[in-house]
């Protein structure tokens, strides 16, 4: 990923974020033609898209879950297996 030019904040992370949603949009302009700026869609299509985007999210983190054995109701012992996953990678 390349590095802003102007950085936005002094805090990295949030340039790096920044550059992110930079990056994405241009994808999103060469995908679709279109930016978020666009006026064709209602109130309710935003919504639905929303909607979809966050069942995809959940989606992500089931599968993020599965991977890394952790079950219902969250334990001391789950979280250090998020910890220990975290950091082989």
């Amino acid at each position: 990923m390349e590095s802003l030019k102007t950085p936005f904040s002094t805090d990295s992370i949030v340039n790096t974020v920044v550059q992110r949603f930079i990056q994405r949009s241009e994808f999103g302009q060469k995908k679709y033609g279109v930016t978020l700026d666009r006026t064709d869609l209602k109130t309710a299509d935003w919504i639905q898209h929303m909607q979809e985007e966050l069942m995809d999210a959940i989606l992500y983190l089931e599968k993020l879950k599965t991977t890394l054995g952790i079950s219902e109701g969250s334990s001391t012992e789950q979280k250090d297996v998020i910890k220990e996953a975290a950091t082989k990678e």
